[in-house]
């Protein structure tokens, strides 16, 4: 299956860890929304938003991976599934069931989606704009 990754997820070595099937396909950008942060967490979270983008990362992930995903991402309590369609195939992604307040991100867990970042070749400046708030 297909999965749309932002956040700590974007981290290549973070993904191996949680998904050892996982494979990095390509950079892509999920359009009409913005990326957040929020929750007791301080997690990343992706909300609908006209004219917003959010830079992601498109991985192949098997069934034993989702699973794998599901428990990280606490779903359902903490995220739900969301999908889309990219070029025909379906997509996966995680978004927030509660749309609590901003929270900025504790220094780790911005240090690890940085890296991820990186790892994806995404422009930061999508990051710099939802570390506003």
């Amino acid at each position: 299956m297909l999965y749309f990754a932002y956040g700590s997820n974007l981290n290549h070595f973070q993904m191996k860890k949680r998904c050892k099937d996982s494979v990095f396909l390509k950079k892509i950008n999920l359009k009409n929304f913005k990326l957040t942060f929020r929750s007791k967490y301080r997690a990343a979270d992706i909300e609908p938003k006209k004219n917003s983008t959010v830079p992601g990362a498109l991985f192949k992930i098997s069934k034993s991976d989702e699973k794998k995903l599901d428990i990280y991402e606490d779903y359902p309590v903490l995220y739900k599934k969301y999908y889309f369609t990219y070029y025909g195939k379906k997509v996966m992604s995680y978004t927030m069931t509660k749309k609590n307040l901003f929270a900025f991100p504790r220094e780790r867990y911005l240090n690890i989606v940085k890296r991820g970042y990186k790892d994806c070749d995404l422009d930061k400046s999508y990051l710099k704009q939802a570390l506003k708030g």
